[in-house]
């Protein structure tokens, strides 16, 4: 039987797999994430899904192993998650009104071969009152965001409009990662 394993702790990547009725394992460790500001934001989250994917499949060689990373990226600023609250208002600021881009690198790596990808979507935020801003914050859900909000949940509240992949943004774009899964010899459970 083949081994799927998602390095991630991401509860939104594990819950978009899930959704697949995938049987997989979460084994997510601890990389530096720190980057080349020289690189751009598609290198950037390609490497960063690469390190996460490769620490994991280091102790599970015989395993297909998932890394993925999703940073945004406005005006050419590019937008982790932030540290705290006050961080949470600022990014939130610069994204109300305005387009951005997400990006969400996805590395897989198995014994037959490795895929490296990203997936680049467009969203445009409505304009947002500072009242919406601080309610939102005040949520607790952005601060495990890239760019301090999940388009999934409250979150979903402050899009105007999207153009490209739902489910990158979300953490993972999902359709591509099977494809490239079984370009790599992995036999979905419910394909024969």
């Amino acid at each position: 039987m083949q081994t799927l394993i998602l390095a991630s702790s991401s509860p939104r990547r594990k819950e978009l797999l899930q959704n697949l009725n995938l049987t997989f394992e979460i084994s997510s460790s601890e990389v530096d994430e720190s980057f080349d500001p020289g690189l751009s934001p598609s290198e950037v989250v390609m490497e960063l899904a690469q390190r996460k994917a490769q620490a994991v499949f280091q102790a599970h060689s015989a395993a297909y192993v998932i890394g993925s990373d999703t940073i945004v990226v406005i005006h050419g600023q590019i937008l982790g998650k932030p540290e705290n609250d006050a961080e949470a208002v600022r990014m939130l600021k610069m994204l109300s009104g305005n387009q951005h881009d997400v990006y969400t690198g996805v590395s897989i790596l198995s014994p037959h071969g490795t895929a490296r990808f990203y997936e680049k979507t467009e969203v445009l935020f409505w304009e947002l009152t500072d009242d919406e801003i601080i309610s939102y914050v005040q949520s607790g859900e952005p601060l495990d965001k890239a760019g301090a909000y999940g388009i999934q949940e409250l979150g979903s509240m402050l899009v105007k409009k999207i153009s490209g992949d739902y489910f990158a943004v979300v953490g993972l774009p999902v359709s591509r990662t099977i494809r490239e899964l079984k370009k790599l010899g992995y036999q979905l459970p419910y394909e024969k």
